[in-house]
């Protein structure tokens, strides 16, 4: 039956002649899913055969965007994505158009537009380049905006929201925390935003996935498109400035046309047909007016199986005049599965809960059928507690804290957190399997006891009690804080400095800052470290800051203290927008007490690298000695969050930590480790040429394709890291 509609569609085909897209008449358009996809993206990229510079004397995204974005009702401006008010108000950032000649030139202007990048660059895998043409310079997502409006979106992924634009109601982890707000461009603009983000993935495959710009589901489209941009292409039709943009760029007789056109704009339902989800314009009326029957109710559901968290689910087929391509599964009228088939298993449920589960049949051209009848169950209770948490023990303890460590506890559905009580009252609850109690008096034992808890509020036992005494105060010789790494990366802003507390007793943060010397030149910018919610770091310790667009899930996982946010008011971030041409200092109550980089040095002397203190440093220095640090490539950020020199304190230590042979002329190395370990091999270049694990039984690795040759060998445990040189004869 499929094959009968796919001949009809090619009979349509025919039929409408010159009223469809010429620029199609290659592309199987009776296709679907990724054969769709990869027939489009065929021809987008074909025909892009201008490919524009940012800025420049000859044809470029400024000279695009003007003829582009011009507004049809005053020919002198250019439209405002985002914008929605005519000028009248007090607020300049809403603006729905502008002079085209006040484009962003530096100067400063109040009243400028620029370029948005609808999808941000930095959200790009590897990170666009305006220096490199490409997609960074697509016309096809480039924008004209206020630019404050801009600004305010920064590189903010896109989110759910209504009305004009301004900060969605989803949140993230990004520039600024784990509750960063993502961005709604507006009601009017949310169909065109979803149509760019389509083109740029249609366009160029990984290096711009909808996942990475949006905040959505992907887990029912067949690659990385989310139903957030799916939902707006459908709820949002497409505007005549859409049309204006497509037709400018299809026609290389216009000074700044790439050649290729946005097959979205020209026909939403191009999206439905490969990614599904709701229903979009069919603006050719090629498909849906093709088949306008929908498939039978799915009947005789049925729920068996039922667990703590998931039931399976079963019905009879439906039928349909073409062909039924699949079922959708609604739990308590969420979507929440897709199958192909006439059974499935629904999991991640609650425990002791009830739903309420329905079946709807779609066919090829996504009609739907009534939902069936509703069938409700409750998922089985649990009484079951966690295991006791084992292997408590305590480390890095000083006179005002220690830090408490235990194994996972298991159980029969999740464990959620634990308990760490202090002398029997309860002191913190965590996520994690590690906790540092601080507050302490000195020369004082405490009781400590940890206990887990399960999803469904059911607790473990205490575990043995142990006993820990803080220490009397005295010093250990170390008395300051100091820089122990630096993260300059290779591109954007994933920037970020360590600073680590060596001493024996809590620092705290107040009067402590971080300046940069820009270009080499005067100190500027002090940022203060106690303006977190971080404002001391106990012994064996580091505080890490970061900037505020730092995209790196590992580096936001260890942030501390972010900012300041990048925008005009604060020098756009800085100090954290150091590059490696600016030497960062930490100061105490003003005065330079470490650096990085050499003072009064303007050239690129510390770029693209990472640079972490040796083990053996335990002082700062407010001279740049090149032999105090470790220099590794640009983006490695593995070692932030912990410092070689603190890593005894930890159940494993690095001290009984043999490789060998070493010089060696054979195929293996062999390590003696007391925890599992990664083990990382970088050529003299910084570049990573093996990856493998070693356990105390599996304790070796081949080396047989390495050239002779020296070689850095990067063991890591955990947060531990530790570098050997390997050399290979």
């Amino acid at each position: 039956m499929i094959k009968k509609l796919l001949f009809l569609l090619l009979i349509t085909f025919t039929t409408i002649g010159f009223s469809q897209e010429q620029y199609y008449f290659n592309v199987d358009l009776t296709l679907t899913g990724i054969q769709l996809k990869d027939e489009l993206a065929a021809k987008v990229i074909a025909t892009h055969t201008r490919t524009l510079e940012y800025t420049s004397g000859g044809p470029d995204v400024w000279d695009a965007t003007k003829a582009t974005d011009e507004y049809s009702s005053n020919t002198d401006e250019v439209v405002l994505f985002y914008g929605w008010e005519n000028g009248t108000d007090q607020d300049i950032t809403n603006d729905y158009s502008r002079d085209k000649d006040l484009q962003d030139g530096g100067s400063g202007a109040e009243f400028v537009w620029n370029r948005e990048h609808v999808f941000p660059k930095s959200l790009a895998n590897p990170v666009l380049d305006t220096d490199v043409p490409g997609p960074s310079t697509d016309a096809h997502h480039l924008r004209a905006a206020d630019r404050t409006r801009n600004s305010t979106r920064n590189n903010r992924k896109y989110g759910k929201g209504s009305g004009n634009s301004n900060f969605s109601t989803d949140t993230y982890s990004g520039l600024e925390g784990a509750n960063t707000p993502a961005w709604y461009p507006g009601d009017e603009w949310k169909g065109d935003a979803a149509r760019m983000i389509m083109y740029m993935y249609l366009r160029y495959g990984e290096v711009c996935l909808p996942s990475a710009v949006g905040i959505g589901s992907s887990e029912f489209t067949p690659d990385d498109m989310i139903d957030l941009f799916l939902d707006w292409n459908a709820e949002d039709p497409v505007s005549d400035i859409e049309i204006a943009r497509n037709n400018y760029h299809e026609d290389t007789r216009n000074y700044a046309a790439q050649g290729n056109r946005n097959p979205f704009i020209d026909n939403p339902y191009l999206a439905t047909r490969i990614w599904g989800g709701t229903s979009a314009e069919d603006r050719w009326g090629i498909y849906t007016g093709s088949d306008t029957e929908a498939p039978t109710t799915p009947t005789d559901v049925t729920i068996s199986n039922i667990t703590l968290t998931s039931v399976d689910i079963s019905w009879t087929a439906s039928t349909d005049n073409v062909g039924v391509v699949g079922y959708n599964i609604y739990v308590n009228d969420v979507l929440t599965a897709q199958t192909d088939n006439t059974n499935t298993t629904i999991n991640s449920l609650n425990t002791n809960t009830t739903y309420n589960f329905t079946v709807v049949a779609r066919d090829i051209i996504n009609n739907l059928s009534d939902a069936s009848e509703v069938v409700s169950i409750t998922t089985l209770q649990d009484t079951e507690a966690p295991s006791i948490p084992a292997n408590v023990v305590t480390s890095n303890i000083s006179d005002s804290s220690f830090k408490v460590s235990w194994d996972a506890s298991t159980d029969n559905n999740a464990v959620a957190s634990y308990d760490i009580y202090v002398d029997e009252n309860l002191s913190a609850s965590t996520t994690d399997l590690s906790y540092t109690i601080v507050g302490l008096s000195l020369s004082t034992t405490y009781t400590v006891e940890v206990l887990a808890k399960d999803i469904d509020g059911n607790a473990s036992a205490k575990s043995t009690a142990i006993n820990v005494t803080t220490t009397d105060g005295s010093s250990n010789g170390i008395t300051e804080l100091f820089i122990s790494e630096y993260v300059e990366p290779g591109a954007v802003n994933n920037k970020a400095i360590e600073i680590v507390n060596l001493s024996s007793s809590t620092i705290s943060l107040a009067g402590y800052s971080i300046q940069k010397q820009s270009n080499g030149g005067s100190w500027v910018d002090d940022f203060k470290l106690d303006t977190g919610d971080v404002k001391s770091i106990v012994p064996n310790d580091v505080f890490v800051i970061t900037h505020s667009d730092v995209s790196d899930e590992h580096l936001i996982a260890e942030s501390d203290l972010s900012g300041p946010i990048s925008n005009e008011d604060t020098s756009y971030g800085s100090p954290m927008n150091f590059n490696g041409n600016d030497p960062v200092g930490l100061f105490k109550n003003g005065v330079l007490i470490d650096i990085i980089g050499e003072e009064g040095n303007s050239s690129d002397h510390i770029i693209d690298a990472t640079y972490r203190r040796k083990s053996t440093i335990s002082v700062p220095n407010t001279t740049y000695t090149v032999t105090e640090w470790d220099k590794f490539p640009a983006d490695t950020f593995d070692g932030i969050g912990s410092h070689s020199a603190t890593l005894s304190n930890a159940t494993f230590t690095f001290e009984s930590f043999k490789m060998f042979p070493n010089p060696t002329n054979g195929n293996n190395v062999y390590f003696s480790v007391t925890e599992d370990a990664t083990i990382n091999v970088y050529n003299v270049l910084g570049k990573l040429v093996k990856t493998t694990e070693v356990t105390k039984s599996k304790n070796n690795i081949d080396i047989s394709n390495l050239s002779k040759g020296i070689y850095l060998i990067k063991i890591n445990s955990g947060k531990q890291f530790i570098t050997k040189k390997l050399i290979k004869n």
